[in-house]
């Protein structure tokens, strides 16, 4: 199974990852296990970013802590650096996992209130006991500095005194203390006003550009997608759709699915008839339960035929650079390839 991806080792390979959890029910609704994410496969290489979208219930936050093996998934692997995670016993997956950061979507809730700025960043440094405590603090300085906080006015202070886009500079900053190759951004703009998020990608370009990092960048805002990503992955029902180029993905989009999320994004107030159909129909929680044979977009899609009932399509080859999972890819997306081989 192919994942698009450049050439060379990757720094994070995923391979077929399940994550089901049960959920409790009551004498009206049984027990049940909903299947979050199912069958994905990505890699990552190093200084890559990887952005991967999806509407919400999809499953990519979901994919994002598998990833991280918080908590590690129902089965798959993830290897990280060319480690495999699952194997690892608890101090060993602490310092690996190390290399590979999360940053949340809620800014606040993913700061402890009674904690001043400078005990957050340097959180991340108690795991290394070669550093003294001063030093601990320069680090933690450093990186404030980094993404754009005075020591001096912020150190000191919680949480609860500083704004969102403060509070999602104090958390890249505790994720970059730990010196990551890595940083796993679950929807890190998402609670920011628009001004904000301007701001906040800025920053991520220039972290990118100053220490070469690799990103797995989550949103449902395909506009902030298009502007950091270098390859995209889209996500419905917990499954992985396509994975290629950023510009060959939204301009010639091969799963029906993707050019549906496309078109609502051009059209975010009205969208289209088309468009609106992957959103009159059930969530994709409802299709996870209930369409776990054949192609769980076929009740929505317009070019599903009976071997989408059948067969669910595995992740395949479009063309070099791109990988669809549709018995049907919209023809559009091959046609630079055909003309390509006309021209050759």
């Amino acid at each position: 199974m192919t994942t698009s991806r450049p050439a060379g080792a990757p720094l994070l390979s995923a391979r077929d990852l399940h994550q089901h959890y049960s959920v409790t029910g009551s004498a009206a609704a049984p027990n049940r296990v909903v299947h979050a994410v199912r069958g994905v496969s990505l890699d990552i290489a190093p200084g890559e970013i990887l952005g991967l979208l999806g509407e919400t219930g999809s499953g990519k936050s979901t994919l994002a802590r598998a990833l991280m093996q918080l908590p590690p998934p129902s089965s798959g692997s993830v290897h990280f650096g060319g480690v495999e995670l699952a194997r690892l016993r608890h101090q060993e997956l602490v310092r690996a996992r190390s290399g590979m950061q999360l940053i949340f979507q809620d800014p606040y809730g993913s700061l402890n209130p009674r904690w001043t700025v400078r005990a957050i960043v340097g959180e991340a440094l108690q795991a290394d006991r070669t550093l003294s405590k001063s030093a601990r603090g320069r680090r933690a300085a450093e990186c404030l500095e980094r993404v754009g906080l005075d020591p001096a006015l912020y150190a000191g202070r919680r949480p609860q005194q500083l704004s969102g886009g403060q509070c999602q500079r104090v958390a890249i900053a505790r994720a970059l203390a730990a010196a990551p190759r890595l940083l796993i951004c679950d929807e890190p703009t998402s609670s920011l006003d628009v001004l904000v998020q301007k701001q906040i990608l800025a920053l991520f370009h220039a972290l990118h550009a100053e220490l070469n990092l690799a990103y797995l960048f989550i949103s449902h805002d395909l506009s902030l997608v298009a502007a950091l990503s270098q390859r995209v992955a889209v996500m419905h029902a917990g499954q992985m759709c396509e994975i290629g180029p950023r510009a060959q993905v939204f301009e010639a989009p091969a799963h029906p699915y993707t050019a549906a999320l496309i078109e609502c994004g051009r059209q975010p107030i009205v969208p289209t008839e088309r468009a609106s159909r992957i959103f009159a129909e059930p969530s994709p929680a409802h299709v996870r339960d209930t369409l776990r044979v054949g192609c769980s977009f076929r009740a929505q899609c317009a070019f599903a035929t009976d071997r989408c009932s059948r067969e669910a399509p595995p992740l395949q080859p479009l063309t070099d650079t791109r990988s669809v999972a549709c018995h049907n890819p919209l023809m559009r997306a091959a046609e630079p390839v055909a003309r390509a081989q006309e021209t050759a």
